[in-house]
């Protein structure tokens, strides 16, 4: 069970002991629900740090649509207490932490440097002989760590995210007005807003979002079977889905995903296209917001920053991706490299030839 550095354990499918860190522990590696003894440390270290996300917790062993993906999670110590998280995938032979609208690390940050040292130690022995290593991370904390192990950062666009501690008043006063007179549209068509809770709301649901699949309206790449709906929807404790109705009936729903008395995330949205015009899904995040303020959250991430999104008020948070490329000739960095170039040319070329460009390549 020890790892070839002694001071850094793994905990496989078979716990035969409590994993009991010592003072010279540097990480632990995690593949299911830990021991009773490290859920113990990792909820002292999320009570300790400020906002921590559902996909810090040890519940994201929980998440039905891990199957196949091989979850796991790293837990970097210092002096006996857990002082950095990273959960991750492995998938089509790349160690994933996070995609580029949804970070899976955090830190104490009075341990920052510390912490994301080693977590890289830890994400290098558990990718093994994979080529690529990525992990997504607020911004808010520079993770050194990685770069020293050779990790490259990149500042990205990253999320809207409002404070909620204003309270939904002073939020609501940030809406752009064109959000505001939608919420006004939505209350006079007469749509409510409810929680699914019921076997009758789940069926409702899972009509909405197998038609919402099928629009041509826009590509729709979220796929996840009946059953895995059901299972999130039992996972009460960080989840959350709600329901717009119109004249009784499911017309769209958003859900969301969060860690109590930390962070909350817009985790994803379906709706009919023959009642868009009735604005369900301004009401909808509005009442999320309302709810999240009432339950105490710190800050609500609306995982992504298009314009529907950014009519909410709230502040653009960058987005940081660390990665190492261990591929032949880095041909990960090296596509990033001409994406950039090519993007650089485009910007000082006349709009029209610039579209031009980008439809024949296929970049609208």
């Amino acid at each position: 069970m020890a790892a070839s550095n002694s001071l850094a354990f793994e905990a496989t499918s078979a716990y035969s002991n409590h994993l009991i860190p010592s003072s010279k522990t540097r990480f632990f590696i995690l593949h299911e629900f830990p021991p009773p003894d490290v859920e113990e440390l990792w909820s002292s270290f999320l009570s300790r740090i400020d906002f921590p996300s559902h996909y810090d917790a040890p519940e994201y062993f929980l998440e039905p649509q891990w199957a196949g993906k091989r979850p796991f999670v790293i837990l970097a110590f210092h002096e006996g207490d857990i002082v950095g998280v990273a959960s991750g995938i492995h998938l089509d032979g790349n160690t994933a932490c996070g995609v580029l609208s949804r970070p899976q690390i955090r830190v104490d940050t009075t341990q920052a440097v510390i912490a994301s040292s080693r977590l890289a130690e830890g994400l290098l022995q558990e990718a093994g002989k994979e080529k690529l290593i990525t992990v997504f991370a607020w911004n808010w904390v520079p993770l050194q760590g990685l770069e020293q192990q050779g990790f490259l950062r990149r500042e990205l666009e990253g999320d809207v995210v409002l404070d909620l501690k204003l309270g939904s008043d002073a939020i609501y006063k940030q809406f752009h007005e064109n959000r505001k007179r939608n919420i006004r549209a939505a209350l006079k068509h007469g749509i409510e807003v409810t929680e699914a809770n019921t076997r009758e709301d789940l069926t409702a649901y899972w009509e909405v979002y197998s038609r919402w699949r099928r629009t041509e309206r826009k590509e729709i790449v979220h796929n996840l079977s009946f059953a895995t709906i059901e299972q999130v929807q039992h996972l009460s404790h960080n989840h959350r889905r709600f329901l717009a109705r119109y004249n009784g009936k499911v017309i769209a729903a958003t859900g969301l995903r969060f860690q109590p008395c930390g962070m909350v995330e817009y985790a994803n949205n379906c709706s009919l296209d023959e009642f868009i015009n009735l604005r369900p899904n301004d009401l909808l995040l509005w009442r999320t917001i309302e709810w999240a303020c009432q339950k105490g959250f710190t800050k609500y991430s609306l995982g992504a920053a298009h314009p529907f999104l950014r009519k909410s008020g709230g502040t653009v948070t960058p987005i940081c991706r660390y990665r190492l490329d261990r591929s032949l000739f880095h041909q990960h960095d090296l596509k990033d490299s001409v994406r950039s170039q090519a993007r650089s040319i485009l910007a000082r070329l006349p709009a029209g030839i610039a579209n031009g460009l980008r439809k024949l390549s296929g970049n609208r």
